[in-house]
């Protein structure tokens, strides 16, 4: 379809017989050679739009994926998924290739969890299990992903770090992975850098992590809804900014949260929002707009 061209930049590619994701992987290869060739330190940074909507026919897997039972949806999603697959290892042989593996760190991660709640075949809010709900949930099924790191020299192959971190710690890291100092930026960075954790992968989980949404996605589910959230050790606090509900989860021992502890541990959930609150007080966070109240929704523990 041509809407899978709407990439800039992947003129060269139209009118072949080629899949958006192997043309990405292409072009990603190129400009590494580039690099490489030229003698000049890179960042590359990929974006596959696989694994997301619109799903489309990879022809290179579809049909194995139907022959095995899957539904023409289905046989879609994990052809994407197997395209991503084959992407990451060719990018990884072209730095064999290329002879600068050894030189190069690899990080992995996704922006969301899975799809769950809606344009997937079979039960919504499943498609993540043993995690609860997806893409658009404060539960773990939404802002839990899988992350991979390679660094030659430095990450031991087959290691595990069971320890967490956000999005916003990649940017110190990668600062510091290139040897930046005292890095000048307009806004304050927020996050840590975690090469501690790729050199050592020790210590507790002793910082909050917290999230905010204060937008209506769309569709409904567990975890779905305009919220705050807050992360400390094995404890996670969602506030639903609706009806400034509270749903307390101990993730270590209820990794799939089915047992909202909210009502059992009053002072753990008011210890934890005064947390939440002092971040949101702190980066000055917009809360939306209460209706009927004329008036922005709370903050939590207020």
């Amino acid at each position: 379809a041509d809407r899978v061209w709407d990439v800039p930049g992947l003129e060269h590619y139209h009118g072949q017989d080629i899949f958006l994701t192997e043309a990405l992987t292409l072009e990603a290869n190129r400009l590494v050679a580039e690099a490489v060739r030229d003698r000049v330190p890179f960042f590359l940074y990929m974006a596959h739009y696989a694994v997301h909507v619109p799903f489309a026919e990879d022809k290179r897997y579809y049909q194995k994926y139907r022959d095995a039972g899957l539904d023409h949806t289905e046989a879609m999603y994990a052809g994407l998924v197997e395209g991503m697959d084959k992407s990451l290892g060719d990018i990884l042989d072209n730095l064999e290739r290329l002879g600068v593996a050894d030189n190069t760190v690899v990080l992995f991660m996704s922006d969301n969890g899975g799809l769950s709640a809606h344009g997937r075949s079979g039960a919504p809010h499943t498609h993540n299990a043993p995690l609860s709900s997806g893409k658009g949930s404060a539960h773990e099924g939404g802002i839990r992903v899988p992350m991979l790191a390679r660094w030659p020299g430095v990450t031991k192959p087959a290691a595990v770090c069971a320890r967490y971190l956000i999005i916003e710690d990649f940017f110190l890291t990668i600062l510091e992975m290139a040897g930046v100092k005292a890095a000048k930026t307009v806004q304050p960075i927020d996050g840590l850098s975690f090469v501690p954790l790729l050199r050592q992968a020790a210590g507790r989980d002793d910082r909050p992590l917290f999230w905010h949404y204060p937008n209506n996605w769309g569709p409904k589910g567990p975890g779905i809804g305009a919220s705050s959230a807050i992360r400390l050790g094995d404890w996670k606090l969602i506030y639903y900014h609706a009806d400034r509900r509270y749903e307390l989860f101990n993730i270590s021992e209820d990794l799939s949260e089915t047992r909202n502890l909210a009502a059992d541990q009053p002072r753990r959930v008011a210890d934890l929002a005064a947390h939440l609150r002092d971040f949101l007080e702190r980066v000055a966070a917009q809360m939306p707009l209460d209706k009927p109240a004329g008036k922005p929704v709370p903050l939590p523990g207020a």
